[in-house]
């Protein structure tokens, strides 16, 4: 059947594929992306993929633009933008850490409280954090990041708990490393601030961690199954050996020294 979705951060990488996918297989789509070229961009991506695709405009930092787009009632909600910025905890400009809690998890939230409420209205509807393994285990350097995708974790949680009495479902997407580009401009983003000669904690140089990375092909697969069906699991993580990883991580939480 289908079904009305609302995708974020879907200018690239796993919300553009899996908004364009969703879209072909006939679910009405709605799609947003951060800047006015960026729409156009992805509209045309549509239009060469041979979909219909709706976008609109979605800066998270942008009051009229989280109300223009809380003006929709999807019957799914996937919440997929965000940024990534390097350096250490204690070197990291907090101008960049405040950046990326309004992002990742203030305009997330901005945005659920208004269109939450109209699927505990009708007593159905669904919500999919897109989190990362990074929202389970620490990858040093970019703690700021891993912030907030640990409290997305928690806030996904919660509402899982919350919402399950209205009939409304919570879900987590996990990826690992995949070659989207994100990662790369995460590594790159303390670039304009850094200074070797001043900062405390000296970055490590990320092009081993980024040479390998997978292909995003696979999570967008996991993605476009699990949004709109009916039932699957809370947390989906991809690549598989990520899973792996992140248990042995959450094992070591409770018997590494400080």
């Amino acid at each position: 059947m289908s079904k009305k979705i609302l995708i974020i951060g879907a200018s690239s990488g796993f919300g553009r594929g899996a908004a364009i996918e969703l879209a072909r297989q006939g679910h009405q789509v709605v799609a947003t992306a951060e800047s006015w070229p960026l729409v156009r961009s992805l509209r045309a991506d549509a239009a060469a993929a041979g979909v219909k695709l709706e976008v609109i405009k979605l800066n998270l930092l942008d009051d009229i633009d989280i109300a223009h787009a809380a003006g929709y009632d999807p019957d799914i909600l996937v919440l997929n933008a965000g940024v990534m910025e390097s350096g250490s905890v204690i070197d990291i400009p907090m101008q960049r850490v405040r950046e990326s809690f309004e992002i990742n998890v203030f305009g997330h939230i901005r945005l659920a409280q208004g269109i939450v409420p109209k699927m505990v209205a009708r007593k159905a509807g669904k919500v999919v954090w897109t989190s990362s393994m990074g929202g389970i285990l620490v990858i040093p350097f970019v703690g700021a990041y891993c912030a907030t995708k640990h409290a997305i974790e928690a806030i996904a949680g919660s509402m899982r708990a919350e919402l399950a009495p209205y009939g409304v479902k919570v879900a987590t997407v996990n990826p690992g490393v995949f070659g989207t580009g994100f990662n790369d401009t995460g590594a790159e983003s303390h670039t304009q601030w850094y200074d070797a000669g001043s900062v405390v904690v000296p970055m490590p140089d990320f092009a081993s961690a980024l040479a390998d990375q997978n292909d995003p092909q696979e999570m967008i697969d996991a993605m476009v199954e699990i949004i709109p069906a009916e039932e699957h699991l809370y947390r989906t993580m991809r690549p598989l050996d990520t899973i792996k990883a992140a248990r042995q991580w959450q094992e070591t939480e409770w018997s590494q020294n400080a």
